[in-house]
């Protein structure tokens, strides 16, 4: 029971993020629900006991007020692989999260950025062939420039669910804007 975590959904009922996904512990949602601060939607079979009460963990709960998320995804590590494909920018490999690195296009030594626009993922031997140069001074030019994302792209580019990993009561609500079967 320690390790049960709780879907945190916008009061509109979708997910506040799924890169990651908007997760609280147990015992956050909880102190969340005491606190009148969400609505619980669903829970797990499983109790939580005090010495006066038992109460069923929550598996999902719903802000009572709406949040409103940021127009852009966060700069993170993540988003870069994601929005790269997990694939590096100058050769094409495709490799999990370890196994990538990130680059400055134009180095940071020359002035380079950490910008969506200035930021790509690669694999460590393009990396480390690439060294302190430009893609044009160094003879490999990159696969895709270097953008912004939407969240829009990034929810489609993000792995499938595998559905054997979250609880049934999550189901609904990880895929909401999926098409439905006809």
């Amino acid at each position: 029971m320690m390790d049960l975590q709780t879907l945190v959904l916008n009061a509109d009922y979708r997910p506040l993020s799924y890169n990651p996904l908007s997760l609280w512990n147990w015992k956050d949602a909880f102190t969340a629900l005491f606190l009148d601060r969400v609505t619980l939607v669903a829970s797990y079979d499983v109790e939580a006991r005090s010495p006066s009460r038992a109460l069923r963990v929550p598996s999902v709960v719903a802000l009572k007020n709406y949040v409103t998320l940021a127009r852009s995804p966060a700069f993170t590590r993540y988003n870069i692989y994601l929005r790269d494909s997990f694939s590096c920018q100058y050769c094409g490999l495709r490799l999990p999260s370890g196994g990538l690195t990130f680059d400055h296009v134009n180095p940071r030594s020359r002035g380079g950025l950490s910008t969506w626009e200035n930021v790509v993922a690669a694999c460590s031997p393009c990396n480390l062939r690439k060294a302190n140069r430009t893609p044009y001074e160094a003879e490999m030019p990159l696969l895709t420039e270097p953008r912004r994302p939407t969240r829009y792209e990034l929810h489609h580019r993000q792995p499938e669910f595998d559905h054997r990993d979250y609880h049934h009561t999550w189901l609904d609500y990880l895929y909401w804007d999926s098409e439905l079967e006809s």
